[in-house]
């Protein structure tokens, strides 16, 4: 199994991946444009979320800055509204119903780490790379929640619909 069949099925898998490097490298790239536009730009910021967000509804808005890690691993419903400052650390599914608002600073955290100090340091593989194996947990909200200001939802969270 390749590490990014590993990482979306949430077993310890290598970040330092070369195919993993090179989808971050794109996502983070495309957050980097996005940033960089003002509000008005609206054609434009659409092309680059919809590259962002391939498997998201097309009925989405955030207003920025936005800090996606790889966005495929994303699916966003319809209706969707995030303030300033969102994060989605998408090592693992992030999925987001219909209806749902974001306040300012959310952010979105799936990976994991181990507890244990020996899994957790860095470690040389056999080329003599230095690597530090992660997992991640997939998130999932519900139709119709409103993440106000500041909320972190780790990775392992569902939150059902309807909810604040």
């Amino acid at each position: 199994m390749n590490e990014r069949r590993k990482m979306i099925s949430g077993e310890l898998y290598n970040p330092a991946d070369e195919e993993l490097y090179t989808l971050r490298t794109k996502a983070h790239r495309l957050c980097m444009l996005y940033n960089r536009l003002f509000d008005t730009d609206e054609e434009e910021r659409y092309k680059i979320l919809y590259e962002l967000l391939p498997y998201s509804s097309r009925d989405i808005y955030f207003q920025g800055p936005i800090y996606i890690d790889y966005g495929i691993n994303t699916f966003i419903g319809r209706n969707f509204y995030a303030n300033f400052n969102t994060t989605i650390l998408d090592v693992c599914p992030v999925h987001i119903g219909d209806n749902v608002m974001f306040g300012t600073n959310v952010s979105l955290l799936t990976p994991m780490h181990s507890l244990r100090w020996q899994e957790r340091n860095p470690k040389l593989d056999d080329d003599d790379n230095m690597i530090q194996l992660e997992y991640g947990k997939p998130i999932t909200i519900g139709d119709n929640c409103w993440l106000a200001s500041n909320v972190t939802v780790n990775g392992g969270v569902k939150i059902g619909s309807g909810s604040v």
